[in-house]
């Protein structure tokens, strides 16, 4: 299996190392989170959201701004809690741990698919296997993670400003479709599925030898 192992490099080196430097610095965190109440385990993009569908100019603005003759500034309102409560605090961990769980279940994911492929062999049902999982994992995880905090982010607007009312109408507002994650996590399920046929090819003719 030299040779299938020689073919997953670099990526399985950089994965790896990616891996254990990440989950490193996590262990860090959780160890200053204990000694120290200022440092948080997460501390994600702080207690803080932007409303972008809400704007609104003023000539105070495009003043202070220095906007050109024939140009205005639009003010996109940002709240943010001065003195954030447990449940705020909790809302902005879930505005970002989603996505940081993604990350890490996706790099160890690939990170056993690599290993299982140098081991193995590439084309193996076991490899494809893996590699369907971790497409699985990918699409369904990026489309829950990106509700969970757009959830997080509507609810914790809507303790920030009477504007704003926890709704799906803000939830769709504050939400951004993991387009890309999406369409890539598609074409390694569509990948897994034309190396399946590659690892039956390849079995039928090891039993014809």
């Amino acid at each position: 299996m030299s040779e299938d192992r020689k073919l997953l490099e670099p990526l399985s080196t950089v994965v790896s190392g990616v891996l254990r430097l990440l989950v490193g610095v996590l262990a860090i965190s959780v160890v200053l989170s204990l000694f120290n109440s200022d440092t948080a385990f997460w501390s994600g993009p702080g207690n803080c959201v932007t409303a972008d569908w809400i704007s609104g100019s003023s000539s105070a603005a495009d003043a202070m701004f220095s906007a050109r003759n024939g140009a205005h500034v639009s003010a996109v309102p940002q709240y943010c809690a001065e003195h954030p409560s447990n449940y705020q605090h909790l809302l902005r961990v879930l505005g970002g741990v989603p996505a940081l769980a993604l990350l890490i279940g996706g790099l160890i994911l690939l990170n056993r698919l690599l290993q299982s492929a140098a081991r193995d062999g590439v084309y193996t049902t076991q490899t494809v296997s893996r590699l369907h999982l971790l497409g699985w994992w990918l699409l369904l995880g990026s489309v829950f993670a990106e509700v969970v905090e757009a959830g997080a982010r509507a609810a914790l607007l809507a303790t920030l400003t009477d504007n704003v009312t926890f709704s799906a109408e803000a939830v769709l507002h504050t939400s951004a479709f993991p387009y890309l994650t999406v369409l890539t996590a598609l074409g390694v399920l569509t990948f897994a599925r034309i190396m399946r046929v590659g690892a039956g090819m390849r079995e039928d003719l090891e039993g014809t030898v």
